[in-house]
């Protein structure tokens, strides 16, 4: 795969598993007694934190892996498993238990640092985007397609800075229907991915237990 169809394959998967539109109806949920210019704040901060862990998780991958002994695609199995199921979740409309519950939305209500839990951490970088993050980190084949992937963080999110910072326009725009199903495709697209992990994960075990 050249350099380009990585940075495309990478921003679309970062972008599905970051989900700013699924984020986009707690995030108001949460600031909806603010001013616009608290509102900012948070979007700022909550961003710059979630992507700060993702380059750091992009740049330390590789390392993660070989400290714990994890081949990539036993990791593509296993993410691609967590990603499935994220993706159900996703398809349902409900919040996935893996990243954060309900009680945990509810009891973040009067909480000040919601810029860190549960806004940047774990609802955009979450166990999901993580391992994604570390996939496509470890699975990269020279040094371009490994800036390909930082590339792809930075315009993820831009993308969810952009969303949040405008986030009263955005709902207002498509509405609470629309986000259900915005969230509901990207779920669809979500689960042909974790299919797409765990399957390249499974014949690539399996040709080098063959050989």
């Amino acid at each position: 795969m050249d350099v380009i169809s990585y940075f495309i394959y990478s921003f679309i998967s970062l972008f599905v598993i970051v989900s700013p539109i699924g984020v986009l109806i707690t995030f108001i949920s949460l600031t909806s007694t603010m001013t616009v210019q608290e509102k900012n704040q948070i979007a700022k901060k909550s961003v710059f934190l979630a992507c700060l862990m993702c380059l750091f998780f992009a740049i330390t991958g590789d390392g993660i892996l070989d400290f714990f002994g994890i081949n990539v695609d036993s990791l593509r199995v296993a993410g691609g498993i967590l990603l499935f199921k994220i993706a159900f979740d996703m398809m349902l409309a409900h919040v996935s238990r893996e990243s954060i519950t309900e009680g945990e939305i509810n009891e973040s209500m009067n909480r000040e640092d919601i810029w860190i839990f549960p806004i940047a951490m774990p609802m955009m970088t979450g166990p999901g985007t993580i391992t994604t993050v570390i996939l496509l980190s470890g699975s990269s084949e020279s040094v371009f397609q490994q800036l390909a992937v930082i590339f792809a963080i930075l315009l993820t999110f831009l993308a969810c800075f952009l969303i949040l910072f405008f986030s009263r326009r955005v709902y207002k725009l498509i509405g609470y229907s629309g986000t259900l199903v915005i969230s509901r495709l990207l779920g669809l697209f979500l689960a042909a991915l974790a299919v797409d992990f765990i399957t390249k994960g499974i014949w690539n075990i399996y040709t080098g237990f063959m050989n």
